[in-house]
């Protein structure tokens, strides 16, 4: 049996490419916005009106369920938790 390496576990564990890289951007993104939130120190009610979600949403965003957030919820939730987006863009290996 042939061992495989990979660069992270994203790209060992999505299909393609393009999907390694949407996963590697949500977990970026779900990091920065747990992190946001544990600073605020409010109650996950309050939290969860901040960001004008749910509060099982709001469990789910804590938890790291990252299968369960677009990329595109995860960029509105970014920007209503006051966090500014920059893409950068690089040449594939």
């Amino acid at each position: 049996m042939e061992t495989q390496t990979f660069a992270d576990v994203f790209d060992a564990i999505a299909d393609t490419p393009a999907e390694a890289a949407n996963m590697k951007a949500r977990a970026e993104l779900l990091s920065a916005l747990t992190a946001r939130v544990r600073e605020w120190e409010l109650s996950q009610e309050a939290a969860a009106a901040r960001l004008r979600i749910t509060r099982p949403r709001l469990n789910d965003l804590m938890r790291g369920k990252l299968t369960k957030f677009s990329l595109d919820a995860l960029v509105n939730l970014a920007t209503a938790a006051g966090l500014v987006l920059q893409i950068r863009v690089a040449d594939a290996a």
